[in-house]
């Protein structure tokens, strides 16, 4: 492996168009409705340590962010459909492969494994061709 010059600002608007994604795919407009339902909680209902999960979840997104960068530019890949590309086949091996298992021992319907896994299909191809287009 060679050293891998990293954008910065890359890292840093890769992870707010995760963060943002993920704030827009867990809301009412798109699919909260169905995720709740799914995970049991009562529509409106504030989940304990939401501010410590939104701080977390945008340190996850950084770090998500800054490994991905590494496999673009291991790859070589140039051009946001290339990292879109990188994106998809990291979310391929690294998300649909532990969790539609994990939805499946743990007796979640598919609807759970679409709604979590189209979330990281989504955020993994427009940060992969991000990251290759930007560095």
């Amino acid at each position: 492996m060679h050293p891998v010059h990293v954008n910065h600002a890359a890292l840093v608007v890769s992870a707010l168009i995760l963060w943002f994604l993920g704030a827009f795919w867990y809301s009412p407009v798109a699919f909260a409705k169905p995720w709740i339902a799914i995970i049991g909680r009562k529509a409106g209902e504030k989940p304990k340590g939401l501010a410590a999960g939104m701080v977390g979840s945008f340190i996850g997104d950084l770090i998500l962010s800054l490994v991905l960068a590494h496999v673009v530019a291991w790859s070589g890949a140039q051009g946001f459909a290339m990292g879109a590309l990188v994106g998809f086949v990291m979310w391929l091996g690294f998300v649909v492969g532990p969790l539609y298992p994990q939805s499946v021992y743990e007796g979640r319907p598919f609807t759970y494994f679409a709604i979590n896994s189209g979330y990281w299909l989504v955020g993994l191809l427009v940060a992969g061709g991000l990251l290759a287009s930007w560095h």
